[in-house]
């Protein structure tokens, strides 16, 4: 029961940044991936604004599950907490998400909130790549972002077929990756 569980969807899953004992693919119920955020700050700037993942209400989302040790909880929820609510667009959360191996556990996860002025809500795939193309924020630019998303995605057997609609165009655009 001491397990403690954290649930990636997009850049925690290529990186996390924090110390795990274990990684793997797993399921959350009731929410989906979704560039529906607004990036001031890692992807975009307040002036021109990128688009980051979130993850919205409805569906279900294919990621990945880190198990951290008990006795680093405290220092990976701190980095958690640093890292995804720099501006409170992300609400906290613990779910339930079912491992590859079919074995539920309760997460740590991030979800939008759909209150928060930097929701953009849901977005086609031209609306979507606008928000993304020439955006550049303090972790580099919104394509490479997307791009790096669907690549780990890919690595993973996990398909998003919206999300790679983008990064197709983003790459039929010319982007160097």
């Amino acid at each position: 029961m001491d397990d403690f569980w954290v649930f990636g969807y997009g850049s925690l899953m290529w990186r996390p940044g924090f110390e795990h004992e274990e990684t793997r693919q797993a399921r959350l119920f009731g929410f989906h991936r979704a560039l529906c955020v607004r990036s001031f700050f890692h992807r975009g700037t307040p002036e021109r604004p990128g688009l980051v993942l979130g993850l919205d209400r409805g569906g279900s989302c294919h990621g990945v599950a880190f198990r951290i040790r008990p006795e680093n909880r405290n220092a990976v929820m701190a980095y958690l907490r640093e890292r995804e609510l720099v501006t409170r667009v992300y609400v906290e959360t613990s779910r339930r998400v079912r491992l590859k191996t079919g074995q539920d556990v309760r997460a740590v996860t991030y979800v939008v909130d759909r209150s928060h002025t930097q929701y953009a809500g849901a977005l086609s795939i031209d609306d979507a790549l606008l928000g993304v193309s020439g955006a550049v924020g303090q972790s580099g630019p919104n394509e490479d972002y997307v791009v790096n998303t669907v690549d780990h995605l890919r690595t993973l057997g996990i398909h998003d077929a919206h999300l790679e609609g983008i990064a197709d165009q983003i790459r039929r655009m010319g982007h160097p990756l």
